[in-house]
Formats: structure tokens, C-alpha cells, sequence
């Protein structure tokens, strides 16, 4: 690999992708709307920096940075794990 190529690669920006809408999640605002739909709620803790979400059935949390543009591919890969079939993370 040249110097200049894996530095590029590193560089790609990843978007989140719900699957059946094919809709590519831009805001905090879409997400909620989405995860609400699959049954997770907002969950209001301590911690004023995060955007957290909860379901019911489950011990899973999903902790999000307050500011979307911190919305990196880690926090993608949580909701994907977490909602099998649901989301797919792809480079932009």
C-alpha cells in the first residue's frame, strides 16, 4: 500500500444505512425515530453529554455522543450489532 492510500482509507466516512427504507441516518432526530419503532426508548441519565437508549426486553444500552458530527462508525457498529437486520454500516 502506498503512504498516501491507507491514509485515505482511514479518511472514508461511514454512514449508517436503516435497511428497510434505505434511508442513510443523518440526525439524531431520524435514529430516534427509527429505534422508538424497534422498541427502544430515550433513557435520561446522569451523563449530560450522551444521547442513551433502552429497550424494555433487553439489558442493551446505546450511549451516543450529543453532538451528530462525534456519530462515528463505534457508535454505528453498537446500533448493528444490537438491531441485527435492521442497519448496515457502508462508506459515504
Amino acid at each position: 500500500m502506498e503512504n498516501g492510500e491507507g491514509e485515505r482509507c482511514r479518511l472514508k466516512k461511514k454512514v449508517l444505512v436503516h435497511l428497510a427504507s434505505g434511508e442513510v441516518v443523518s440526525s439524531y432526530g431520524s435514529l430516534e425515530q427509527i429505534l422508538s419503532n424497534l422498541g427502544w426508548e430515550r433513557y435520561y441519565g446522569r451523563d449530560l453529554q450522551l444521547y442513551q437508549f433502552h429497550k424494555h426486553s433487553s439489558t442493551d444500552l446505546i450511549s451516543l455522543p450529543k453532538d451528530f458530527s462525534k456519530f462515528t462508525s463505534v457508535y454505528m457498529y453498537d446500533i448493528v450489532i444490537k438491531n441485527p437486520n435492521v442497519f448496515h454500516v457502508r462508506d459515504n
